[in-house]
């Protein structure tokens, strides 16, 4: 049976969100087609192990956990090919913990293919999905310039892994329409949207690596209409709106002029959450008026030396309704590969706090 967490889950959907968009990706978007009844699709069921009962005083509430970017090199793949269960562990009781999870993706899910051509490429088994459910994560995106590593044959292993595994997987797909569309979680009647997208595809990978009408590929940022057009559209179908971008620049803990503009059309156009990664370093957090926006999660399951690079964290949002009323961040440190909670926490929160003063965001909601 079940576990009552996944019993939660089991009305996870695909969105079909076609949408008719003008050529030119700076024109207004004209009327799209909604359908009446997406097709069910069911998710992944929960180990026992990590279910908790719902509170009941929670009602009305839901909570969302966020890392930062996960892929399975170094250290990790030994975790992984050791004990894919408890491969990336460590703060499972903290994701677990709330009603969903979500990382980046951060590697193709293949054992073929052949490397494209750049400095670092990243590629796991299909195990890594156990990991991922082991860890408590119930969705990924996987839009980001490591997601295509291993090419089309790497890209379409990765689609069938994650059919295989059941495991919700935003930001890429079959065509464009797949890429861009939302996955929708329902918990206790409120059902929550999460898109993913990415700004970061060099220039040499942008138009082979994008999704198109007839290509399988990731849905890609830099066509901000495409992605401003998703958000309206999930914001249509679900009380709660989840942006996941992979966006900023590189050991920059301050977000750039792009990152803060994208913020602001995504919040226009319904985004109740939008968070980040990529910098591989934390960036700031707080509200643009009523959107929560975390710039940047940093990295998650990653190799990473002594330093910024290995500061991470989970970042818990408790939601009633479209408003975020609480965030938290339990801050962790990168050792092995893995995150690891921090026994005494204060200054590290303190500091993560502290990174807000370049963002341009509020402590509170405004507006």
């Amino acid at each position: 049976m079940p576990s009552p967490r996944s019993r939660r889950l089991l009305t996870a959907t695909a969105l079909a969100l076609p949408v008719t968009l003008a050529a030119c990706s700076g024109g207004a978007p004209t009327a799209r087609s909604l359908p009446s009844s997406p097709q069910t699709q069911a998710a992944p069921p929960r180990s026992p192990t990590l279910s908790r009962t719902p509170n009941p005083s929670s009602k009305g509430r839901l909570t969302v956990s966020f890392g930062g970017d996960v892929h399975f090199q170094g250290a990790l793949a030994g975790r992984l090919a050791n004990d894919p269960a408890t491969a990336i562990g460590p703060l499972r009781s903290v994701l677990s913990a709330s009603d969903l999870a979500m990382v980046n993706l951060e590697t193709a899910i293949t054992t073929r293919g052949t490397p494209v051509s750049k400095q670092f490429v990243f590629r796991a088994p299909p195990s890594a999905f156990t990991a991922l459910k082991g860890a408590g994560i119930d969705v990924v995106t996987a839009a980001n310039n490591h997601g295509i590593d291993y090419g089309q044959v790497g890209l379409q292993d990765s689609l069938d892994a994650a059919r295989t595994a059941g495991f919700p997987v935003v930001g890429v797909g079959r065509d464009a329409d797949a890429a861009y569309r939302a996955k929708v979680f329902t918990v206790r009647g409120t059902r929550v949207a999460f898109i993913g997208a990415t700004q970061v595809l060099d220039d040499a990978v942008r138009t082979a690596w994008t999704a198109g009408p007839d290509k399988a590929g990731l849905a890609s940022a830099k066509d901000v209409s495409r992605t401003v057009e998703a958000v309206r559209a999930a914001r249509a179908e679900a009380d709660v709106v989840v942006v996941y971008l992979h966006w900023g620049v590189e050991r920059t803990s301050c977000p750039s002029g792009t990152q803060q503009g994208l913020a602001r059309q995504l919040s226009e156009a319904g985004a109740d959450v939008i968070v980040g990664s990529h910098a591989h370093v934390l960036q700031g957090a707080g509200y643009l008026g009523r959107t929560y926006v975390d710039y940047g999660l940093g990295n998650f399951a990653f190799y990473a030396r002594p330093g910024p690079q290995a500061v991470t964290g989970v970042l818990t949002l408790t939601l009633r309704g479209r408003t975020v009323e609480q965030s938290r961040w339990t801050p962790a440190v990168i050792s092995g590969g893995i995150p690891r909670a921090l026994r005494s926490p204060g200054r590290a929160v303190a500091a993560w706090q502290q990174l807000r003063s370049c963002t341009g965001l509020s402590a509170s909601p405004t507006g």
